[in-house]
């Protein structure tokens, strides 16, 4: 089983910027599909940055493309979401997704609120 807790969370103003933090209780070095995802309220979960192969760029959803940056640090297997010039539109619980052996995680969420 492996543990993914997200940290980073919170609230701020409109074009303010959070990092946020996932870290795996394994390690994620052999992982090649990691990403942020997030969900809205009365919306679907919506993927925002990841990678889906070995030595694949990140990807990124377009209304996040330039704003958000996806990176991962193997040697504390944790990956992470840089996010600057926020939205109110950016508001949401943000979940990070680590595939390892075959099998999908997930982590429990943290919130987002961008609000002046």
């Amino acid at each position: 089983q492996v543990q993914l807790v997200e940290s980073g969370g919170g609230l701020v103003q409109p074009g303010g910027s959070l990092r946020l933090s996932c870290i795996s209780s394994r390690s994620i070095f052999s992982s090649n599909v990691l990403g942020w995802y997030r969900q809205a309220p009365g919306k679907q979960r919506e993927f925002v940055a990841g990678i889906s192969s070995s030595g694949g760029r990140p990807n990124y959803a377009d209304s996040v493309k330039g704003r958000f940056t996806f990176s991962r640090d193997n040697a504390v297997n944790t990956v992470y979401l840089q996010m600057n010039s926020l939205k109110p539109e950016d508001t949401a619980v943000y979940y990070c997704y680590v595939s390892l052996n075959g099998y999908g995680y997930w982590g429990q969420g943290t919130q987002v609120t961008v609000s002046s």
